[in-house]
């Protein structure tokens, strides 16, 4: 039988198998097929159908690309519907992936049996959605209540064993297909006759709790647990009838079109890393700190030996120390055992006080205090150390990469690696392009980025790169917010309102006052000419001390672990406007978020006007993995697309025509208004 489905009948059983690679997604073609296999198995008059996947998958969802689109004929409910009342047995062989709609067909099945590997999950709440094809009426009545608002609500997936543990498949076989041709039916009625599973007020309302604490603002996580609910007080097609209205509309959705264009983005990032470029197999990380320590334990994860350099034998206690803690974390979280921690340690780190005896090695990575000086004294020492095939990197997250770099031997073989902390579990990994990394320098880093399994941005040369740069924008904007009436506690609280984990005081207090007036000096924005010089956070940081929770007050007051407003804090944001001849007023939390996301709007197209960032999605996942800006609003460049570039520039004309020195319309973004693009239309400048 031709494309994706195939179907062959022998002694009496028809062996359906899906094969639309990569990964077997649920397409239109792959409905259709699903529909002629099923007509072909049932006029051969067989005793059996046993549906598997080819490959690693047996479906792993619906095809997200169709989502944009009306629902095309087959329909996946209406193919579920025949398997279930199929007039033989359909048994689900599990061979790889078992997600989403993929999962919904499996539920459909007179019996499931897994491969050892194969993993399960009804995954749709991470796309703004609800699984469509029956998984919230039939998954509660296979398992219970409580289980199924787990994997439906928290969109996790689970392993064989688990599944077989909850019930969710009936075996686990080695050669599960081989299985399924003869394996015991279970004596049941389908899964959506089987009774409705009692109801459980205790296990719902901490379903809500938890969606409110870690998913606020989403949508999809609350109508899941609204379905699944009903599932205990419903009749099974009423029930079906209300999730695949639910479906629909969160289908055409805001957040579901947000979420589905950072998975995309997502995807083309990682698979930058999948082709060219060179495997590394031994590496030089110079500072033990936090950052050096968290960076070095992720490449000895990988298998790769580790050089450890400190400049003195304190600092190389420090970062044994550092290293020793992380094997210790893990071992606490079950993550490995604390034999496997110790013989991984051994066999991969290696701790150097200096330069003189470094073995050598594929790539070294500098993470040092943030200084230009001191940073380049740490390339020439391994310029001259490194044979000069060494890819040189530094972790920067401001300076100029190309001066970091000058004078080395071989600059070809120099970059950016921006690793956010803690690096060994942040997704994010900036790399910068220097003006003379050469192609395959820059091919083997993201190699190694999808060895590491992070999400890989390419990013020019300038002062912060993407998301620092737009950070900064952004923390100024705020400022410029509490000279002109509102407070640190109201601008923090609208923009958790909007969605972001943290506001930007908050940010400040948990990172250190230190670290952004360090930056501040560094940029000369006390004298900076045309310029809005905001001195309220200087002034905290020079007459109060306040650095935030590291010293108990900053922008906050701290009573142990409790935050509260500062009253000393407000006199002295009182005090600027003042002087300033600014009589303060009053702000919404509406106008907050609108100013605060518009300069970070107004600078991601500066930077991809510069060719900083290629793509206006590289600029969301920057600032989705890295800042926790809401995954669920898709970042600032695709929010901008939601509420139209050409009310984006008249927006920020108006906040022009207040503060000149503060905001302006990139050429860009007057171009996108003026031809109704959308910023993921637009490329860098050539």
């Amino acid at each position: 039988m031709p494309g994706p489905v195939h179907c062959v009948v022998e002694e009496g059983v028809a062996l359906v198998t899906i094969d639309n690679p990569p990964v077997n997604v649920m397409s239109q073609a792959v409905r259709q097929g699903l529909v002629r296999a099923l007509d072909a198995a049932e006029a051969a008059g067989v005793k059996r159908v046993v549906l598997t996947g080819a490959g690693k998958a047996f479906i792993a969802g619906a095809d997200a690309r169709e989502f944009a689109a009306a629902p095309q004929e087959p329909h996946l409910p209406d193919i579920i519907r025949r398997i279930e009342d199929f007039p033989v047995p359909v048994v689900a062989a599990l061979n790889g992936t078992a997600l989403g709609g993929g999962l919904e067909v499996a539920l459909a099945c007179r019996a499931r049996i897994a491969a050892p590997g194969a993993t399960l999950g009804l995954p749709e709440v991470t796309l703004g959605i609800v699984p469509g094809a029956g998984g919230t009426q039939r998954l509660p009545r296979l398992i219970g209540l409580g289980p199924a608002l787990s994997l439906i609500c928290e969109g996790r997936v689970i392993g064989a064993r688990e599944a077989q543990d909850l019930g969710l498949v009936d075996a686990v076989a080695d050669d599960p297909a081989a299985a399924a041709m003869s394996c015991p039916v279970p004596n049941r009625p389908a899964t959506g006759a089987l009774p409705a599973p009692p109801p459980d007020p205790d296990a719902v309302k901490a379903a809500r709790e938890q969606a409110a604490r870690r998913s606020a603002g989403q949508i999809a996580r609350l109508k899941a647990i609204d379905l699944v609910d009903a599932a205990t007080r419903l009749p099974f097609d009423e029930g079906l009838a209300l999730e695949r209205e639910t479906f629909l509309a969160l289908k055409a959705s805001d957040q579901a079109a947000a979420l589905r264009h950072v998975f995309f983005a997502e995807r083309a990032a990682m698979a930058q890393g999948k082709g060219g470029g060179a495997d590394i197999g031994s590496a030089v990380v110079v500072g033990g700190g936090t950052m050096g320590a968290g960076i070095a334990y992720a490449l000895a994860g990988l298998g790769i030996s580790v050089a450890l350099v400190e400049s003195d034998a304190a600092g190389v206690g420090r970062a044994r120390a550092n290293v020793a803690r992380l094997y210790a974390d893990a071992v606490k979280r079950g993550k490995t055992t604390a034999e496997a921690a110790e013989a991984e340690q051994a066999a991969r780190f290696g701790f150097h006080e200096g330069y003189g005896a470094l073995p050598p090695a594929d790539i070294a990575i500098e993470a040092v205090f943030e200084d230009m000086e001191v940073k380049r004294q740490v390339f020439a020492a391994l310029d001259a150390a490194l044979p000069e095939r060494t890819i040189l990197a530094t972790n920067t997250s401001y300076l100029d990469v190309n001066r970091v770099g000058e004078g080395l031997s071989h600059p070809e073989r120099f970059l950016g690696l921006h690793f956010f902390s803690p690096a060994h579990v942040m997704k994010l990994l900036e790399v910068i392009r220097a003006r003379t990394t050469s192609p395959q320098t820059l091919a083997t880093a993201l190699r190694l980025a999808a060895r590491l399994k992070k999400i890989p941005v390419l990013a020019g040369v300038c002062d912060g790169f993407i998301g620092n740069r737009i950070l900064t924008r952004y923390r100024q904007t705020c400022d410029i917010m509490l000279m002109e009436g509102t407070l640190p506690a109201q601008v923090d609280q609208a923009l958790r309102g909007f969605g972001m984990a943290m506001g930007p005081y908050e940010v400040q207090d948990l990172s250190g006052l230190d670290i952004a007036y360090a930056n501040r000096k560094r940029l000369g924005w006390r004298t900076k000419d045309g310029f809005r010089y905001i001195p309220i956070a200087d002034r905290i940081v020079e007459e109060t001390g306040r650095l935030g929770r590291k010293t108990g007050a900053g922008w906050y007051d701290y009573d142990g672990g409790t935050a509260s407003p500062s009253p000393l804090i407000d006199r002295i944001v009182a005090e600027e406007s003042a002087r300033a001849g600014i009589a303060r007023r009053t702000f919404s939390d509406e106008e907050i978020v609108t100013r605060a996301i518009s300069s970070m709007i107004e600078e991601g197209f500066r930077i991809l006007e510069e060719g900083i960032a290629a793509r206006a999605s590289d600029i969301d996942l920057v600032m989705v993995h890295g800042y926790a800006f809401p995954r669920w609003r898709g970042g600032p460049m695709h929010n901008a697309g939601r509420i139209g570039c050409a009310e984006i520039a008249r927006r920020i004309e108006a906040f022009a025509a207040e503060d000149p020195l503060s905001w302006g319309v990139p050429a860009l973004l007057r171009e996108a208004a003026r031809e109704a693009l959308n910023p993921d239309d637009l490329g860098a400048a050539p």
